[in-house]
């Protein structure tokens, strides 16, 4: 029986077990889908000893990026990123190969895309991690202007406390890829001036669990469309099997 998996720490709030398990029930698949909780990347290749039958995995927090130095090969998309959510494995005698893809990029960019109008050209993106990275290479892709918000001073990137209202007209599209607000904090939300949001003001949040965080509820309060991570996670579990059966 083929073997796939989830790899990260920690994995509690894990939606792609389920999921896959359910597809491969309904679909008649010979597969089995497993959690590998793994309090450090070094953990992967006993995983991958372990697992003969291991046909392809899903990277999470915290090693999108740390994992790469583990494959032998990147998609184009993967590259450019800088960070990898799903691993193709293929056995050829007795060497495993690995081949990294970047998923994210994929649910993203079909998901937001029928939302954008003529006036989103800009857009803010909350976080610097490896979901980040994927979510602003593909609104780049989408013709949209980006900057990076951070917490701290990082290169590239401006602070919560610089962004004023003027700020919001201008990067109307706002897309959050930390995960302040998610459940349990789902009292919690980034440290920005609503009030300056209107009709032309998107917010896309990544979380999906609350369906609307506060984020979006208080974007939504001053008329902004906002959109959860729930289809973007479908479509990139749609990706990740795609990428795992795929000649790539």
């Amino acid at each position: 029986m083929d073997k796939y998996g989830l790899i990260g720490y920690p994995l509690g709030h894990s939606f792609s077990i389920g999921y896959f398990n359910e597809k491969f029930e309904n679909e008649g698949i010979n597969a089995t889908y497993e959690n590998f909780e793994i309090p450090s990347i070094d953990g992967l290749p006993e995983i991958l000893d372990s697992n003969p039958n291991l046909r392809g995995l899903n990277v999470t927090i915290p090693y999108k990026e740390k994992v790469i130095g583990f494959l032998d090969a990147l998609s184009k998309d993967a590259r450019e990123i800088g960070a990898v959510n799903v691993i193709r494995v293929t056995h050829k005698g007795s060497k495993t190969i690995l081949k990294g893809f970047n998923s994210d990029v994929i649910g993203f960019t079909q998901s937001i895309e029928p939302l954008l109008e003529r006036f989103h050209k800009k857009a803010l993106v909350l976080g610097t991690g490896g979901a980040s990275k994927a979510i602003e290479y593909g609104l780049r892709k989408l013709g949209l202007e980006t900057l990076k918000v951070s917490r701290t001073e990082k290169p590239g990137t401006t602070q919560y406390s610089k962004i004023t209202p003027e700020t919001i007209k201008e990067y109307n599209v706002i897309v959050n890829c930390t995960p302040i607000g998610m459940y349990p904090h789902a009292d919690e939300c980034p440290n920005l001036p609503y009030e300056a949001m209107d009709g032309h003001t998107l917010l896309y949040d990544l979380i999906y669990n609350p369906d609307e965080t506060l984020f979006m509820k208080r974007g939504k309060a001053h008329g902004a469309i906002v959109k959860n991570g729930l289809e973007m996670l479908l479509l990139q579990a749609f990706a990740s099997w795609e990428f795992w059966n795929s000649k790539e």
